[in-house]
């Protein structure tokens, strides 16, 4: 019998009805524990393949997930040579590459477009210079996130927003529809490549020259890579030092600017791997429809930080969020669950949980879920993101998690876990939520 099956609502025969309590939500997380699907993946013409895929095949891909509706690369490495630790040791001491043309962009551009961008995220748009970019929100009128994407500001009347795992456009154009901002909202020919870890930036200044050096964190550098033009930012998705590599006009050139980035990369042992979800877990970086979505307040999941309490300017979901804090700071949260880092036993997991696995107080039901667990080899232990009660939402507390028999310790017996501080370990390219966590200033919402 699976987990959830076991802890089923009292009088359910149904297996998706486990009696962790998401009365707050009106779509449950879906909490089977039904394990991996042994399915293959089908390639068709409903879902894109990128620029980058057929190279990525080439490079040795031979896993992938759907991603904003296009094929994602998840595994370069089999597991019987490694699997994703090896990525993960080419990641911490050398510098990969990521195929992430799944971080589709959408550009929108005109004279209303700052005011218009300032409209649909929740932080201050005016305050975003030129040649910068912020990692921002945008919500729902109820305060859900629909998306957080990397936002480049490209010019005073041209943004891109570079989507997280949510099909944004349409609901910026959707909302332009009734506002008629003098802007166009469209989805552009740019596709993105990460380039990660320790020996990025001697790699970018093979590629560009010593100036992308001088590239602030956040900050937009123009330039070209196989003679095409490409923007380029200091962001990603690890911690570790890193930028992405915007290619325009994707679809005729993505071949120069790759084979580009392998030739330089070979004096820096450069790998091409799956983006290192175990790297940023450790960073403690969100990732949509995993550990939030669109029924999720920014408060849940410690992005407070990006509801200011002095943006003037009206806002899609400001009067939920607002009236959330007013409740939080009273002591009653709108909400079941927070966001927490977890440390937990069991053997390594060394691989994507294809589940929620669930949490609980010791002796008790479950109460809560994890949504993104790892190995940390730095920690020597297993970590996690996990949902869980806002009242054992405390650094210290003692839970359980029931992990799948081939992670526990015992069969059937739920692993000891620890209610600890993110991010699990300092990154060397701090984010924004990290830097205020270190100022501490991240605790106000």
């Amino acid at each position: 019998m699976t987990l959830s099956a076991a802890h089923s609502a009292p009088g359910s025969s149904q297996p998706n009805a486990p009696t962790v309590d998401q009365s707050d939500r009106l779509v449950p997380i879906n909490l089977r524990q039904s394990g991996p699907t042994p399915v293959e993946l089908l390639i068709s013409t409903r879902i894109r393949k990128s620029p980058y895929w057929h190279l990525s095949v080439a490079a040795g891909c031979w896993r992938a997930e759907v991603y904003n509706r296009v094929y994602h690369p998840r595994g370069y490495v089999r597991h019987e040579d490694g699997g994703p630790m090896v990525e993960y040791d080419a990641l911490v001491n050398h510098v990969t590459m990521w195929n992430v043309a799944v971080e589709r962009q959408i550009r929108v551009q005109g004279p209303d477009a700052e005011a218009f961008v300032n409209y649909v995220i929740t932080r201050d748009a005016t305050k975003i210079p030129p040649m910068r970019a912020r990692y921002v929100i945008l919500c729902n009128e109820q305060g859900g996130i629909l998306n957080d994407p990397v936002l480049l500001r490209i010019s005073s009347d041209e943004f891109w927003f570079s989507l997280s795992d949510s099909d944004l456009m349409f609901w910026l154009q959707g909302v332009n529809v009734g506002r008629r901002f003098h802007v166009d909202i469209a989805e552009i020919d740019v596709c993105p490549v990460q380039i990660q870890g320790p020996k990025s930036e001697a790699l970018m200044v093979d590629l560009f020259g010593p100036e992308v050096s001088e590239i602030p964190s956040y900050g937009l550098y123009e330039g070209e890579v196989a003679g095409h033009p490409v923007v380029v930012s200091q962001t990603g998705f690890t911690g570790e030092k890193g930028y992405e590599i915007y290619l325009r006009n994707a679809t005729l050139h993505a071949e120069d600017m790759w084979n580009a980035v392998l030739e330089a990369g070979k004096a820096h042992q450069l790998m091409v791997i799956a983006p290192a979800h175990h790297r940023r877990i450790a960073a403690g970086i969100l990732s949509w429809g995993q550990d939030m979505d669109a029924e999720t307040l920014p408060f849940q999941v410690n992005l407070g930080y990006q509801v200011p309490r002095n943006k003037q300017a009206d806002y899609i979901g400001k009067a939920a969020l607002e009236a959330a804090r007013t409740q939080i700071e009273a002591g009653s949260p709108p909400y079941l669950h927070t966001l927490v880092g977890l440390r937990l036993g069991g053997k390594p997991i060394e691989e994507y949980a294809p589940d929620f696995w669930l949490v609980g107080e010791p002796g008790a039901e479950p109460t809560g879920y994890v949504t993104s667990p790892w190995y940390s080899p730095e920690l020597g232990t297993n970590i996690a993101m996990a949902h869980v009660p806002v009242p054992l939402a405390t650094i210290g507390t003692e839970l359980v998690v029931h992990l799948p028999e081939r992670y526990a310790d015992v069969p059937g017996q739920p692993v000891a876990a620890t209610v600890v501080e993110m991010p699990f370990r300092p990154s060397v390219n701090p984010n924004t939520r990290e830097r205020l966590h270190q100022a501490g200033l991240d605790a106000a919402v």
